[in-house]
C-alpha cells in the first residue's frame, strides 16, 4: 500500500483490510494534513500599558481596622465582583427610600427559620422597606412565632406516623383568619396579621404579620392550594383561601405597578412561586399601561435557582433597569445588607 502524508477518515461506511488489497465500502473519505507545531516567531505584541484591565490595586480590599465600625468594614470590602454589586445595591435602595419609591422584599420561608425577622422588622419601622410578600410557608411560620415563640418542626420524624403538619392551633386559627379575611374582602396576609393582634399573641413583636397589620404596610401572602400544612386541617375552606391570595395577587400588582423609575425588588430565598407570581404581576401592570421600568432587582439565595435568575434578576430589567444575583446564607447575608443599609443612611442623616 503506497504511503500518504494523511490521515485517512472513513464516515458512513467501512474500510475493511487483507494481505492483497484494500476494499472501500464507502461514501465519503476525508483526508487531512498532518499537524505540526507553528512558528510563534511573528506574533505580533502591544505595551502592557496600552491594555484595558479589569482589576486594580484601586479596588483591593482594606484589612480590618482595630475598633473599626461596621461602615468600616463594609467600605472595606474590595471593589470587585458580589462585593461591589452589593455596594450599589445599598445605593439603589438607599435612593429609592429618599424619593419615596417602593422597596418591596419576596420572603421564603427559610428566611424566618434563618431568625430574620427582627432585621425585616427594623428595615420596615425605618421605612426601608415599604411592602413585604411571603409564600404560605413564611406566612405559617411567623404566625407561629407570633403564639409560641417558636417553630420549624422534625418533618423526617412527624411524616412517620402521619402528624406532621397537624398542630391544632396553627391550623384551626390561621384558617379561622382566612375565612374572616375571606368574608370581609380583606386579603390573607391582612387577615392573619389582623388575627394576631386580635389573639394578643405574645410574640408580636417578632411578626412580620403583626407588624405590617399594625403599620398598615403591604404584606401579601401568596399560596398554592396543597403545599402548606394548614391545607390538612379539618378547618381549611378552599374556596376562602384561594380568594384571599387572589386578593393578595392584586394588591401585590398595585404594588409592582409602583417600582418603575427607581423602585426595588428583592426576592430572599423563594426558589418557585414568589418569583412567578412578581412575573405575572408585572406583565399585568405593563399591559394595563404602568411604565414598570428602570427599576432594581436582586435575588439571594444559597443556590441560584432558574426562576429567580429568569423571572427577578433578568427579564423584568431587560428593558432598564439593573438584576443582582447574591449568593450565600441568608443568616450571613441579609443581616449585611441591612447594617450596610442603615449604616448609610445614617451617613447621609437619613
Amino acid at each position: 500500500m503506497e504511503k500518504h502524508d494523511f490521515f485517512t477518515c472513513k464516515l458512513l461506511g467501512r474500510i475493511t483490510r487483507n494481505t492483497q488489497h484494500i476494499t472501500r465500502n464507502t461514501q465519503h473519505v476525508i483526508y487531512m494534513k498532518n499537524f505540526y507545531p507553528i512558528d510563534i516567531t511573528k506574533v505580533t505584541t502591544y505595551p502592557l500599558a496600552q491594555r484595558k484591565n479589569k482589576v486594580s490595586i484601586t479596588d483591593f480590599a482594606s484589612p480590618p481596622k482595630q475598633n473599626g465600625t461596621f461602615n468600616d468594614f463594609f467600605a472595606g470590602l474590595p471593589k470587585i465582583l458580589a462585593a461591589k454589586e452589593l455596594g450599589e445595591l445599598v445605593e439603589h435602595i438607599v435612593s429609592a427610600h429618599r424619593q419615596r419609591k417602593p422597596v418591596v422584599a419576596m420572603m421564603g420561608g427559610h428566611v424566618i427559620k434563618c431568625g430574620l425577622n427582627p432585621v425585616i422588622i427594623d428595615l420596615v419601622k425605618r421605612g426601608v422597606l415599604t411592602a413585604l410578600a411571603l409564600n404560605g410557608a413564611g406566612s405559617i411560620h411567623d404566625f407561629e412565632i407570633a403564639l409560641i415563640g417558636e417553630t420549624s418542626e422534625d418533618v423526617a420524624e412527624n411524616i412517620r406516623d402521619g402528624t406532621f403538619g397537624m398542630a391544632e392551633e396553627t391550623g384551626r386559627l390561621m384558617n379561622e383568619a382566612i375565612k374572616q379575611a375571606a368574608t370581609e374582602s380583606l386579603g390573607m396576609g391582612e387577615g392573619l396579621g389582623g388575627k394576631l393582634l386580635e389573639l394578643s399573641a405574645p410574640h408580636c413583636e417578632y411578626s412580620l404579620l403583626a407588624t405590617c397589620a399594625r403599620s398598615k404596610i403591604p404584606l401579601t401572602v401568596h399560596v398554592a392550594i396543597g403545599t402548606d400544612i394548614i391545607h390538612q386541617h379539618p378547618a381549611a375552606d378552599g374556596a376562602a383561601i384561594g380568594q384571599t391570595t387572589f386578593t393578595d395577587f392584586r394588591t401585590f400588582v398595585s404594588v409592582v405597578s409602583a417600582l418603575g423609575d427607581g423602585g426595588v425588588l428583592l426576592n430572599l430565598g423563594s426558589a418557585v412561586l414568589l418569583p412567578e407570581v412578581f412575573l405575572k404581576a408585572l406583565t399585568i401592570a405593563r399591559n394595563l399601561g404602568h411604565n414598570v421600568v428602570n427599576f432594581t432587582t436582586a435575588n439571594f439565595d444559597m443556590i441560584q435557582h432558574y426562576r429567580p435568575r429568569e423571572n427577578v434578576v433578568k427579564r423584568p430589567t431587560n428593558m432598564g433597569g439593573k438584576g443582582y444575583a447574591f449568593t450565600g446564607h441568608h443568616e450571613i447575608m441579609i443581616p449585611l445588607l441591612a447594617g450596610a443599609i442603615v449604616e448609610r443612611l445614617d451617613e447621609i442623616g437619613e
